[in-house]
């Protein structure tokens, strides 16, 4: 056993003092092949000065030698020094056996970065190289797959399949293929691929991908199945649930929908959509107490949850409960992000509690911003009307009648106020 073998046995032991004594001696001594071997088992057990100061001795040896400059650089990679292992990358020349080699690490820096293009250039100079390496041809997907280039990233991939490439470092090409296409918008053209991919390997990501995308095709059915696998698959996956629930609304299946949004939240009680699509399902199910309970979670996880506040409005309001949608609009007021359907709210709400000059001051405010909304219109204009206020009640009534001059009853209604018979 030589010190190198004997320096990794006592690193196994624990025995870092006797480690660390032989890796003296290695370092010291002028056998290159064993420094190397050293340096390489090193690098991959994490020691990575130790390795580090072996290949930059070696170098010293060997200067210019590319497979130690690549893996000086890569050592310095997993120690934060990207510009330096960049440096010594360039250094490699085109005609050593690992300069394509050297591109590729070159060009994944660069990607990290998000320099593009110059990662591409890097990729391209590779490929130019060796035209029909599948590594610099999943590399070049992956850069446009990232970049939003999905056509590009397609083409790469496409190439990876005729030439029968199925999986590279643990890529699967049909996956790839099939989240290209899906980012892309061509939802029906990825779901072969998401099946092909689960044919060969049975994978979470996988299948929720695959019922997501179904879903945004609007393959509600085929969503709903594949989601309800991969909750099957691993039930603590929290991201299936809300759209397993989606897709059997959808289908309109609310019952299971209602029970997939339960399902998702004894898991996860930090999803706000879930609490609010949970509780939007209890009430079309008549489940109001349940219902207003979600609602009111969503919004003690998120205040200024505006759909959620909008929804249990909408429920409050069938209540009678005029007070809480006052309440409501009142935290979203003190903190500046009152949304104008919630204001408009918190008018009828004080309307039908009589208090009419907080009823007043809200339609007021909110007439600029909804005067193109012609329910708005309406219910501004006989509120104005009940409040006394004829002139500016008709101009509203006017305002409505270009908008729709068929109405009979504005059209009496501006004329009963035009003749002073209102």
């Amino acid at each position: 056993m030589n010190n190198a073998e004997n320096m990794i046995a006592h690193l196994e032991k624990g025995d870092m003092a006797g480690a660390s004594a032989l890796y003296e001696k290695v370092l010291a001594s002028s056998d290159a092949e064993e420094q190397f071997m050293l340096g390489e088992q090193l690098l991959q057990l994490g020691f990575l000065d130790e390795a580090r100061q072996l290949f930059e001795e070696l170098l010293r040896s060997f200067p210019g030698e590319g497979e130690l400059s690549l893996l000086l650089a890569e050592t310095l990679v997993e120690l934060d020094r990207e510009e330096e292992a960049m440096l010594i990358l360039d250094e490699i020349d085109d005609s050593d056996p690992f300069y394509t080699r050297s591109l590729l690490v070159l060009a994944d820096l660069y990607q990290m970065q998000g320099l593009y293009e110059v990662s591409e250039q890097k990729l391209l100079q590779a490929q130019q190289a060796e035209p029909d390496e599948p590594v610099i041809k999943l590399a070049l997907g992956e850069l446009y797959l990232e970049e939003g280039k999905f056509l590009e990233a397609i083409r790469q991939y496409k190439e990876l399949e005729e030439a029968g490439v199925e999986e590279i470092a643990g890529i699967s090409i049909q996956k790839r293929l099939a989240e290209a296409y899906s980012a892309g918008g061509a939802f029906e053209e990825s779901l072969p691929h998401f099946e092909q991919a689960l044919d060969d390997k049975i994978d979470i990501d996988t299948l929720f991908m695959y019922g997501f995308t179904a879903f945004q095709a609007g393959q509600y059915k085929t969503a709903a199945a594949k989601l309800t696998e991969a909750a099957e698959l691993d039930p603590d996956y929290h991201s299936v649930y809300l759209y397993l629930a989606r897709a059997h609304e959808m289908e309109e299946d609310l019952e299971a929908a209602l029970e997939a949004a339960r399902s998702g939240i004894a898991r996860d009680a930090y999803q706000k959509e879930l609490f609010l699509l949970a509780g939007k399902l209890a009430l079309k199910r008549g489940l109001e107490e349940e219902g207003e309970a979600h609602l009111r979670e969503s919004l003690a996880l998120d205040p200024e949850y505006t759909e959620a506040a909008l929804a249990l409005n909408a429920l409050l309001m069938k209540k009678e409960e005029y007070e809480g949608v006052l309440e409501i609009a009142s935290v979203f007021r003190e903190a500046g992000s009152a949304e104008p359907l919630l204001l408009w709210d918190a008018a009828r709400a004080a309307e039908r509690l009589e208090e009419y000059k907080e009823a007043a001051e809200l339609y007021e405010y909110l007439y600029p911003i909804l005067n193109e909304n012609t329910e708005f219109l309406a219910e501004y204009g006989y509120f104005l009307l009940e409040d006394g206020h004829r002139q500016q009640a008709l101009s509203i009534f006017q305002k409505l009648m270009k908008e729709e001059p068929l109405n009979e009853e504005w059209s009496e209604l501006v004329e009963r106020l035009n003749t002073d018979t209102y």
